[in-house]
């Protein structure tokens, strides 16, 4: 009696392990399936269009490779995250089109505590300027969903430089990084335009705890899915030099509904 409830207890387990697995599966696939969808019918020539197409290409890049590694719910959420990513800046691209961007997204796990920039602003450092604000413009074409780096909450909005990109080394380029940071983003300037009160204090102590990993929630992705330099690096299907041009079609799904 007791082996046969011991039998029957293991094979309700496994089917439980197994429909959880195909949920997370098919959430990632979904996700992934609408941002697809997205950059096969979008494209613009202004900078800050093709900036996000961009960005939301190499994402789509580096959730398919996901998808073919994942085996466990934990690499499928983390590729279900990466589509997310990869639809903000699909949103971002919209906005700067003039056009809806479309429906809300479930909030980004990186982002939490980051809050989103409300006001321009513009400060130098070192010699060179850097401005960010919460419009896209000539003078802001980057986009960035909001996130952590090197345990400082970066809000989301748009920015002259991709400066957390070009400061991910060592060295010179990570002090820079901080230093502009700091400048652009301070707690002690107090700044409400700059999503101190829409939760960055609480960003900036997070990240300071977590010592500035963006993967505390879904782990570490290098470990799950090897080198995602490589995955974001722009040079797979959806490059920054195959769409922004015009490659992938005009329609402009201006009714917002994905």
């Amino acid at each position: 009696m007791l082996g046969g409830a011991l039998v029957f207890w293991r094979w309700g387990s496994r089917s439980r392990r197994a429909t959880e697995l195909a949920d997370a599966r098919a959430e990632a696939q979904r996700w992934y399936e609408r941002l697809g969808g997205q950059l096969m019918n979008l494209h613009g020539d202004a900078p800050a269009v093709r900036q996000a197409l961009a960005d939301a290409g190499e994402r789509y890049n580096a959730a398919g490779s996901q998808l073919e590694q994942a085996g466990t719910t934990h690499q499928f959420a983390l590729a279900r995250e990466t589509a997310l990513e990869g639809l903000a800046y699909i949103r971002a691209a919209r906005t700067a089109m003039g056009i809806d961007p479309g429906p809300e997204l479930p909030p980004l796990a990186a982002a939490r505590g980051a809050g989103m920039l409300t006001k321009e602003r513009e400060v130098n450092v070192q010699g060179q300027t850097y401005r960010a604000g919460p419009q896209p413009g000539n003078g802001t074409p980057y986009y960035y969903p909001g996130g952590n780096w090197q345990g400082r909450p970066v809000p989301a909005g748009w920015y002259s430089t991709p400066w957390w990109k070009t400061a991910l080394g060592t060295g010179a380029g990570v002090l820079g990084g901080i230093l502009i940071a700091d400048a652009l983003f301070s707690p002690a300037f107090a700044d409400p335009g700059y999503g101190y009160e829409a939760g960055y204090q609480e960003g900036f102590n997070d990240g300071q705890d977590q010592g500035g990993d963006q993967g505390q929630d879904f782990g570490d992705q290098g470990q799950d899915f090897g080198d995602q330099g490589q995955d974001f690096s722009g040079q797979g299907d959806y490059a920054a030099g195959d769409f922004g041009g015009g490659d992938f079609g005009g329609g402009d799904f201006g009714g917002g509904d994905w």
